[in-house]
């Protein structure tokens, strides 16, 4: 008996004739995540086989793989030989390890015979397996409408594969297989959240974040490196851009209407991240606005931003409100990063009185008071970066 882990995907089967190149972008992403552990990982027949992780490591690495995107559940299994004694040996040893504790419980067998040259139909080994199972074990009953786990089997070519637990994955698309993306991330809730979205559709993201040192803290930077980093345990590799904006930002509110203060540094935002993405080989921008929820998420206000790029923005929370973020932002994991008490620069200078339905014409003649292109090619020659996984 061999332990192995069980990988299922859902969307890649609707896939058709490119399904090959996504079920090998789901491989790579699975042997990244499980790094340094020397594993060999197997595709067969709507199926992908994790060899080699040590028998101690298992839920570990399983855990790891329940944030790769693309994954639908994963199971720790055994590999056995396709012999009666042997699968009924196998699923008796996961059966103790799952009811190790536990006065009573319920189980169902769920049987799929792939290699149809096997003697017993998937019928008959759920019901035979079942029934041996019963008798080693007085403390479990069957139910077969909500037992407390399944005892799987399943008969393949070469081996048969047993499991007893099954862990829910993140869903989607291998990150890598449909295209680049820049997300802004600032300090706060809603961007980790947009950019979890999007790498979920199997888009890689790299990030820029904006700091106006001294107006915001070393501790606001390092908070933003933890999000990026809690981002990258689900999205893979990203690349962070550190901006450095406070002349920008000073500029803008030494010589530009107050009111337009907000918006003006949302453009110039844009401007640069638009830069960056284009050097690194992003094809959108990424934001985190919704609809409504401060002054510059009108529709108004992200038109004129969007007037600033030429490259498409993408905002995926653009429908939410603020709970439905906060409750995705609870289940990635980022949300008590998000809530620490730094200011990252958004929240720097905000006016009073925030312009709430910009004109584009007013917002262009306020932006062209001042010659922002030296600031902006300096604010990109000392942006530094950060490789976080």
């Amino acid at each position: 008996m061999e332990p192995v882990l069980l990988v299922r995907y859902a969307e890649i089967h609707l896939k058709g004739l490119n399904r090959p190149y996504f079920e090998r972008s789901l491989m790579k992403r699975i042997s990244l995540a499980l790094r340094p552990m020397p594993v060999k990982v197997v595709r067969e027949q709507g199926r992908v086989f994790v060899f080699g992780v040590p028998a101690e490591s298992m839920n570990e690495a399983a855990d790891k793989l329940t944030r790769v995107f693309g994954i639908h559940s994963v199971s720790p299994a055994l590999a056995v030989e396709k012999e009666w004694d042997e699968m009924v040996a196998g699923a008796k040893e996961l059966v103790a390890r799952r009811i190790e504790g536990l006065a009573s419980a319920s189980f169902k067998v769920i049987a799929r015979r792939a290699d149809k040259r096997f003697s017993m139909r998937s019928q008959d080994i759920c019901r035979v397996m079942g029934g041996v199972l019963l008798e080693a074990f007085p403390q479990l009953r069957v139910d077969v409408h909500t037992p407390d786990f399944y005892v799987g089997v399943e008969v393949r070519q070469e081996q048969a594969f047993l499991f007893a637990e099954e862990k829910l994955g993140a869903g989607g698309m291998p990150v890598g297989t449909n295209g680049h993306a820049m997300l802004l991330i600032s300090g706060g809730i809603d961007s980790p959240v947009a950019g979890h979205m999007i790498a979920k559709r199997g888009v890689q993201i790299s990030a820029v974040h904006f700091y106006s040192y001294p107006y915001t803290s070393e501790r606001a930077r390092e908070k933003v490196i933890d999000l990026t980093r809690i981002l990258a345990s689900y999205a893979g590799n990203v690349s962070l851009y550190l901006v450095p904006f406070t002349d920008i930002q000073l500029t803008i509110y030494e010589k530009c209407p107050k009111s337009e203060t907000t918006v003006l540094m949302r453009r110039l935002m844009m401007q640069i991240a638009e830069r960056i993405a284009v050097s690194c080989g992003a094809q959108a921008l990424v934001t985190g606005e919704s609809i409504g929820q401060v002054a510059s998420q009108t529709i108004e206000s992200l038109t004129v931003t969007n007037d600033a790029v030429n490259l498409p923005v993408f905002r995926p929370l653009i429908g939410f409100d603020k709970e439905e973020i906060v409750d995705r932002a609870k289940a990635m994991g980022s949300y008590e990063t998000s809530i620490l008490p730094f200011e990252d620069c958004c929240t720097v200078f905000v006016p009073q009185h925030p312009v709430t339905r910009p004109k584009l014409d007013d917002i262009r003649r306020s932006e062209a008071l001042v010659d922002f292109s030296e600031m902006i090619e300096q604010a990109i020659r000392d942006t530094e970066r950060i490789d976080l996984e």
